[in-house]
């Protein structure tokens, strides 16, 4: 399916910019329409059932169009690291990391390139490519256009950030994201939730739904608010990820002091026991210490 021209009149994302990133312009995702990569290896640090033993084969792609003020990501989200690929040789980078005995191929923010993703895994299924891919992103996305997806993504891994349109408006400039995040999980879940979940026989998710969130200092209200939408909207249709990684990146707390810490066990204890409260029983939560910066690859084009 060939929808690239999408990118004349760029309206990926939420924020519609309606920039022709085919003319080499920048939209507000920072890139334009050439694909450009970070790094493509093998990563150990997500849920079990996507890492497993063997890893998850990330690709990470350079910009990001929702650029939160925490992002833990921040030399790749603005698009100045990276190197510029083919179409081709992203689907060549799928096959590398399959004989590397990756899992699956992991798409990390990868919104702003979906019509040359959906290019690159037509161009690799043509030649029997078998692994499932995860589309790994924000939550800042169009119902829309995660529809054009139907087919092409196996396993979805949004993000739900923010409840409040005041902090996703403070943290993202995105007041819009609350809504965004539930009209495109919906139709994830769609897609790949419920009674389509799938696992293989070493526990790796084949086919399904994780929406993930990251705990943030001090907002635990609204993050009960998330756990509690997803699970009265859900159930058991989906799997929720809660999160304590938050790592305070150099300065953050200049312009936002709440954010310049890491959580507290005590927040996230809270925060999971009320997930356990309310019923949630298929989740995955994280122990011991993740907030530091090792927890972040390099971004050094490893792979591409």
């Amino acid at each position: 399916m060939d929808i690239r021209h999408i990118l004349n009149n760029c309206i990926l994302c939420p924020r519609k910019c309606g920039v022709d990133r085919t003319s080499g312009h920048t939209g507000a995702c920072h890139m334009t329409d050439t694909v450009r990569v970070s790094r493509a290896a093998l990563h150990m640090w997500e849920e079990p059932c996507i890492s497993g033993e063997n890893g998850s084969g990330a690709v990470f792609f350079s910009g990001c169009a929702l650029g939160c003020c925490f992002c833990q990501n921040k030399a790749i989200s603005g698009g100045k690291a990276g190197k510029d690929i083919s179409i081709s040789r992203l689907c060549n980078i799928f096959f590398e990391l399959q004989d590397k005995g990756a899992n699956n191929i992991n798409l990390v923010t990868p919104d702003h390139y979906i019509p040359q993703i959906i290019s690159a895994i037509d161009m690799a299924r043509s030649r029997n490519f078998k692994l499932p891919f995860v589309y790994n992103c924000s939550g800042y996305e169009t119902a829309e256009m995660i529809q054009l997806l139907d087919g092409y993504i196996d396993v979805y891994l949004p993000d739900f950030k923010f409840m409040s349109p005041d902090l996703s408006s403070k943290y993202s400039n995105a007041p819009d994201y609350p809504e965004h995040a539930k009209a495109s999980i919906s139709e994830m879940v769609r897609q790949c939730g419920g009674d389509q979940t799938r696992f293989d026989d070493d526990g790796i998710m084949q086919r399904g739904v994780i929406v993930r969130h990251l705990q943030l200092p001090d907002h635990l209200d609204d993050s009960k608010s998330i756990i509690t939408y997803l699970y009265n909207t859900y159930k058991d249709s989906i799997y929720i990820s809660i999160m304590n990684q938050y790592t305070p990146m150099p300065g953050i707390e200049n312009r936002f002091p709440e954010l310049g810490r890491t959580i507290t066990p005590s927040e996230y204890d809270e925060l999971v026991d009320y997930a356990i409260d309310i019923g949630v029983e298929n989740g995955f939560i994280q122990e011991g210490e993740t907030a530091k910066e090792s927890f972040i690859p390099a971004f050094d084009n490893e792979g591409v």
